[in-house]
């Protein structure tokens, strides 16, 4: 298993990974995909999987489905029949990453390590048959909505048939089913797909071409997946989607995220509840009042504002102003509780001037975010941005990206000096590997993979188990803990 994280600012890797060449290769946990009775193996795969949660996701169903079929994967392609790669095509930066880890599988492929190789996920859905004429050596492409038919494109790989090199399938009017999941994610926590698509019309951004219209998932089969996964030992739920505040709207004529949440309340065995993807709309005093009203609900919200500025807020097509955005702020801070608020920006947007740009400097460093991520401009030639003028050069995004990465470091680095003597529960997700008696863990201010880490000291400790600790130093954007009360 290859698993590849994106981040913009710094990589938090799951704790198991162990290098080959410049991937990292994942061995599955014994989740309960895992547990079914075991056949004769139909043959052995590698799956790389990369991007965003949402993807993340749609590997796991894939892993699920070729496990239930038959098929056993390996965390070596060299001892695979064939490898999976599922891709991410939303910027440059991922693209290319996506392509170094076709061709290392394609290199495998030529010296006769790997009898195929299946290319799956967005890139494949953006770039058709011009990734097959780039990389004829590619033996099947699989489309977002195609990923269902996995098992058959494998059984037609290892079969020698060549007739249908690719399934792409429209998007569906129902989001895909994600149960019987086989995950990748550390047991005790688990990413929840609440819809598909997006009807945003940002106009840097390419995910509605990729993954269509927003397409609500039912309330009850939301319930029913967070029940599988809270009774295969998850503790910490991570609500994604493309925009989660949008949740219901198509479905039930209304946003319905708070009554969604109030439901997941009620699921036995979860503990934490991670709110992810908020757009700045539809964010109503009903959604506020269930976060704070709730006991699994952590005040915690990943917000992307990506500027501040109302004429970029206009070229970007966001449809909220500063006015707008700060008055949400000011609820969010005055209403909830120890609240962290994570967000992104973009810089180097065509026409952003040095003005604008400060503009959004001061907008961070007024607002203090405890998280932030930053992202230079993307040039992705099928969006409207492309077509507007004054494109920034590529020096001037760099050099402001480091700017705002400089007034958020001294935000974040002041937050964490503050958080030194308070007590928090921690959560457990890997052994030190480095240090003995050293446990890696977050706190309710830090989401998997995209923020800092709380390294803890204390008596048995175990992966899985929420700790109480005390806060006793700081390590840059992470933290430094010792335990002060028995792990549950």
């Amino acid at each position: 298993m290859v698993r590849r994280h994106q981040t913009p600012n710094r990589l938090c890797l799951p704790p198991d990974l162990a290098p080959l060449s410049d991937s990292f290769f994942l061995p599955v946990s014994d989740t309960f995909t895992t547990k079914l009775a075991r056949g004769a193996s139909k043959g052995r795969y590698a799956f790389i999987s990369l991007g965003c949660p949402k993807n993340t996701v749609d590997s796991e169903r894939m892993l699920g489905l070729l496990r239930l079929d038959g098929y056993e994967m390996v965390d070596d392609p060299r001892k695979a029949d064939f490898a999976v790669v599922n891709t991410c095509g939303f910027i440059e930066a991922a693209r290319q990453e996506s392509f170094a880890a076709i061709d290392e599988m394609l290199d495998l492929k030529r010296r006769g390590k790997l009898r195929g190789v299946i290319v799956s996920g967005c890139l494949a859905e953006r770039q058709r048959e011009a990734l097959l004429e780039s990389r004829p050596q590619i033996d099947h492409l699989v489309g977002v909505f195609g990923r269902e038919q996995v098992t058959k494109v494998a059984d037609r790989l290892l079969g020698g048939l060549e007739e249908q090199r690719m399934v792409f399938n429209p998007a569906p009017t129902h989001p895909l089913p994600d149960t019987a999941r086989m995950r990748i994610t550390p047991r005790h926590f688990a990413f929840l797909k609440i819809s598909e698509g997006c009807d945003r019309l940002c106009t840097f951004c390419a995910i509605p071409k990729m993954r269509g219209k927003h397409y609500t998932k039912p309330m009850e089969e939301v319930i029913t997946e967070a029940r599988e996964l809270a009774a295969d030992g998850v503790r910490e739920l991570v609500i994604v989607a493309q925009d989660t505040t949008y949740y219901g709207l198509d479905l039930y004529g209304e946003p319905r995220l708070a009554t969604l949440l109030r439901e997941l309340e009620r699921v036995e065995g979860l503990d934490w509840i991670r709110l992810m993807y908020f757009y700045p709309m539809y964010v109503s005093d009903e959604l506020i009042d269930t976060i704070v009203a709730s006991k699994r609900i952590v005040p915690y919200i990943d917000m992307p504002l990506q500027h501040i500025n109302d004429r970029m807020l206009r070229r970007m097509q966001r449809r909220v102003n500063r006015a707008e955005t700060e008055e949400l702020l000011r609820r969010l801070r005055n209403r909830v509780p120890n609240l962290v608020l994570r967000t992104t920006a973009i810089v180097g947007f065509p026409g952003e001037t040095d003005e604008e740009f400060d503009e959004l400097c001061d907008f961070v460093a007024e607002q203090r975010f405890e998280r932030l991520g930053v992202f230079t401009y993307s040039f992705e030639p099928d969006t409207p941005a492309a077509r507007l003028s004054e494109q920034v050069p590529e020096d001037v995004m760099n050099d402001r990206r480091d700017r705002l990465m400089e007034v958020q470091q001294q935000v974040a680095f002041e937050w964490n000096e503050n958080q030194v003597g308070n007590q928090v529960d921690v959560l457990i997700d890997a052994a030190e590997p480095a240090q003995e008696g050293v446990w890696i863990g977050r706190s309710y201010a830090d989401a998997p993979d995209v923020d800092g880490v709380v390294y803890v000291t204390g008596e048995n400790l175990r992966i899985g188990a929420i700790v109480p600790c005390e806060i006793v130093a700081t390590s840059g954007y992470d933290l430094a803990a010792a335990a002060i009360g028995e792990p549950r």
